[in-house]
């Protein structure tokens, strides 16, 4: 059979790694700096942490309970069509996120984003592996994911230079973005369908999800502005109760977002230990990311508020956690073909959880040099280690038929163990969402937060070296 798809080399090719990458890492750079934006967002609108939670919370809320829909309309309706219309929908609500007057209406507007966010991002390497094919494929995705460590390279970067100017700015450099964005992808990015895609996505699935994580972090949300009362204690349980709704919709469902087989291991290609395994991968990714959520929101608000660093300089604090992990991540992989996932995932989370509790005693008089640089770079050491053998455990669990579900599925776990985390933790760490954040208060709350997050990488690893244990990993998948 004739071999039709693209070559890297061509400049066919290009555009396409262009309009592709260049959405993956508009989605990317945008979570960067808006962390980074977040002191002066509360300033300027007169915020409360509860206010800067939802500013992060309402884009992650959306992306996590509709990124696997998104994946699903690419595949019945066209891939480039649902990409573009992500990528309109990102810079429309990005604009209406620049021009919000309070922090509510930006909320809503990041909520919005979301949506377009949802839309935009499993598009991107879908169309890849739908471009290309055999090793180009694997060239283009090697490009794919070292171009978007870049961009996150070079979030701090951007994010602090365009704070010190205004926080709007972080947002309206989205638009020139996407334009280029859609005009490259509608003139040169070929469209793809999946033939055998379902005629009909999982909607009641999809809505029972956002609508649990809605409920639960607005719960975990408000118990840090006030005493928990009966009305946050009801809509918490009725969070866990749309999400338990949700596992049985997916049971029952003949188009089912998240496919029971995956955690049981039924089915043609499929086996009891590797549900076993495919579930102990996503559970040791719910510590992981749950963690890592915490310390990449909330060290970026304590180093200016508390420590009085300026946006730029506090936004390079996490720069060697990506530095290393673009220069590591590989490497480690290759480790984990031979030694099995369990050991460099557990020895890595160990590795992070010790550089978190160092982060934890940043503050007052931290020196970037000799406090946050040695401390985040012992995060980052870990991080390399441990992340692409866990999510190269979690594809290699998985039938080759659902390497693309498993992917999303791992995905859309990862955010909401996050979204769920920077909802909930900070009130249970003290720290009170019904002001701006008070430099005294707030940096007690962060020492909290960040040995919490240590918990939870310890937890992380414990559980790797119990679930993950005796899993090899196949030398023909990489991670994802």
């Amino acid at each position: 059979m004739t071999d039709t798809g693209l070559r890297t080399g061509t400049a066919a090719g290009r555009w396409v790694l262009l309009a592709c990458i260049l959405g993956s890492g508009m989605a990317m750079l945008d979570n960067t700096v808006v962390a980074i934006a977040l002191p002066a967002i509360a300033e300027d609108l007169g915020a409360g942490f509860a206010g800067l939670q939802w500013t992060v919370n309402g884009y992650t809320l959306t992306l996590a309970g509709l990124i696997l829909l998104g994946g699903s309309l690419g595949d019945r309706f066209g891939r480039r069509r649902i990409f573009v219309t992500g990528a309109a929908w990102f810079a429309t609500a990005s604009l209406l996120c620049a021009l919000a007057p309070t922090v509510e209406l930006l909320a809503v507007a990041r909520a919005l984003q979301g949506v377009g966010g949802a839309l935009l991002t499993p598009g991107s390497l879908a169309l890849i592996s739908a471009s290309f094919r055999g090793p180009d494929r694997a060239a283009a995705i090697g490009l794919w994911s070292g171009l978007g460590g870049v961009a996150g390279a070079l979030g701090p970067f951007v994010g602090g230079t365009l704070v010190e100017w205004s926080w709007r700015a972080v947002f309206l450099i989205n638009l020139p973005l996407a334009a280029v964005v859609v005009t490259v992808a509608l003139r040169h990015v070929p469209e793809s369908r999946d033939p055998d895609a379902p005629r009909r996505p999982d909607v009641p699935g999809s809505l029972l999800a956002v609508a649990g994580l809605a409920a639960l972090t607005w719960a975990g949300t408000e118990a840090g502005t006030r005493s928990p009362g009966l009305g946050v204690l009801a809509t918490g349980l009725a969070g866990i109760a749309a999400l338990v709704a949700f596992a049985l919709v997916e049971r029952r469902s003949e188009v089912p977002l998240v496919p029971p087989a995956l955690f049981t291991g039924a089915g043609p290609g499929g086996s009891p230990a590797a549900g076993r395994r495919f579930t102990g991968a996503n559970l040791v990714t719910v510590a992981v990311y749950a963690a890592l959520s915490l310390l990449f929101v909330l060290i970026a608000v304590q180093l200016q508020v508390v420590a009085g660093f300026s946006a730029l300089l506090a936004g390079t604090a996490t720069l060697p956690v990506t530095v290393l992990m673009m220069l590591l991540s590989a490497r480690s992989g290759r480790l984990a073909t031979r030694t099995g996932p369990a050991p460099p995932v557990t020895l890595g989370l160990l590795l992070a959880a010790a550089g978190a509790l160092l982060v934890s005693r940043l503050g007052a008089g931290s020196s970037y040099l000799f406090a946050v640089l040695p401390s985040t770079a012992l995060v980052g050491l870990g991080l390399a280690a441990a992340v692409a053998p866990l999510t190269t455990a979690v594809l290699d669990a998985a039938p080759d038929r659902h390497a693309g579900v498993a992917s999303g599925v791992n995905n859309a776990i990862a955010r909401a163990a996050g979204l769920l985390a920077v909802a909930t933790v900070p009130a249970v760490a003290g720290i009170r969402g019904d002001g701006p954040p008070d430099p005294a208060s707030f940096g007690s709350g962060f020492s909290t937060a960040m040995t919490i997050a240590a918990g939870l990488l310890v937890l992380g690893a414990l559980l790797s070296g119990v679930l993950l244990r005796g899993g090899g990993i196949c030398t023909a998948r990489g991670p994802a």
